[in-house]
């Protein structure tokens, strides 16, 4: 789950992290009464999106005046905001974030993450701060530097040490670096994050070290644990059908491919989408119907895939372990013809009942395209959509 800029901030100055002062607006009246309320000389309107690169896409702006605050924000507010990361469609701006002027020294980059391959969190910095930092990656990857923690072990003298020679700071600026470091890391581990970045973290001309930007994302796993972290969801960013999905049971994510799958269990899905792609198709979405999965639950799943209209034939992978695969296949059918399915439909099932379910599908009177096996599936379902074409 990601929140806002503002949310963030508000969130990470409970741990003593340093950031300016800033008030949420959700109107033109509420930005200018932000900025009147903060006193100026400068402020920053910021439309908050749940994304990245808004600078470059106008919606970070310097304001000199509460008039320039209020023009500003009657611009972003409604303002379709399309950034590298909001794909073409944009984002509407619904909110905005009034926020303290300040005169930038340095701009620096940092982050904590999870990284799985090692088992412990991982502080990314980098000296290139304020730009985007897959760029500087590509470009510099010298300038990039990795510090691992053990979660359980924390932070050492050395990690710091290595963490702010990353930032490139010393003196002052480096013990002040050190304990936004600290802090992080205290933020981390408490809210069960999975990842909180700040690009850019500046020192000012007064030599104060800022988190001028803060972006965190939770463990949604975890949220259980914290209720008052889920009251910041906004809805809004989210894509409606994966809302949807969600209450329905189904975890769903929409690509941008042209074959729908249908898959039963997190990794057979993930899988199933490499394996089109090794037969040479693009999977339109991830979507696990769970263990459980009933006749509801993969009509709802059919009438999710099928409301992309970029979808041109779709795939079933299901194991039947605790379900049964007789009992699938005849959800299938009943879906399938309540949907209406006019696409080609590859299903392969094994497991429990495998051949009772086979049989049932193949007596129905719908086009099913069975395969034996992940590979032969995937095979026919790409060579369905090239035959469609």
């Amino acid at each position: 789950m990601n929140i806002h800029e503002h949310q963030a901030k508000a969130m990470l100055a409970k741990y003593s992290l340093p950031v300016l002062a800033g008030r949420a607006a959700f109107s033109v009246a509420e930005a200018i009464a932000a900025a009147e309320e903060l006193g100026g000389p400068l402020w920053v309107v910021k439309a908050q999106i749940h994304a990245g690169g808004r600078g470059k896409g106008g919606g970070v702006k310097l304001a000199k005046s509460v008039e320039e605050v209020g023009s500003l924000a009657e611009a972003m507010l409604g303002m379709q905001l399309v950034t590298h990361q909001t794909g073409p469609d944009g984002k509407t701006v619904h909110r905005l974030y009034i926020e303290d002027g300040c005169e930038i020294a340095k701009e620096m980059y940092l982050s904590l993450l999870v990284d799985r391959a090692s088992g412990r969190l991982a502080f990314i910095a980098s000296t290139e701060g304020g730009v985007d930092i897959e760029q500087v990656a590509a470009q510099m990857p010298e300038k990039i530097v990795t510090t691992l923690v053990d979660v359980n072990s924390g932070l050492a003298k050395a990690d710091l040490e290595h963490i702010v020679g990353g930032l490139g700071l010393a003196d002052g600026a480096a013990k002040q670096a050190a304990k936004v470091a600290q802090g992080l890391f205290a933020a981390f581990v408490d809210l069960d994050a999975s990842l909180i970045e700040v690009n850019p973290l500046v020192v000012t001309k007064a030599e104060q070290v800022l988190l001028l930007d803060a972006k965190v994302a939770f463990d949604d796993n975890a949220l259980f644990r914290h209720a008052d972290i889920m009251e910041l969801r906004d809805e809004s960013e989210e894509d409606p059908t994966e809302l949807e999905a969600q209450e329905h049971g189904l975890s769903y994510i929409k690509l941008d491919g042209n074959i729908g799958c249908m898959v039963n269990g997190a990794g057979l899905a993930m899988a199933t989408m490499d394996i089109i792609k090794l037969k040479g198709g693009e999977p339109a979405n991830f979507l696990d119907v769970g263990g459980g999965a009933n006749r509801e639950r993969v009509t709802e799943a059919f009438k999710i895939i099928l409301a992309d209209d970029h979808v041109e034939a779709i795939l079933i992978n299901i194991f039947g372990g605790i379900m049964r695969c007789d009992v699938i296949a005849q959800g299938v059918i009943d879906a399938a013809r309540k949907v209406h399915l006019d696409v080609p439909l590859v299903v392969r099932l094994e497991g429990t009942n495998v051949e009772e379910g086979r049989q049932i599908l193949a007596n129905s009177s719908l086009a099913v395209i069975p395969a034996n096996d992940l590979d032969e599936a995937a095979q026919k379902v790409v060579q369905a959509v090239r035959e469609e074409n």
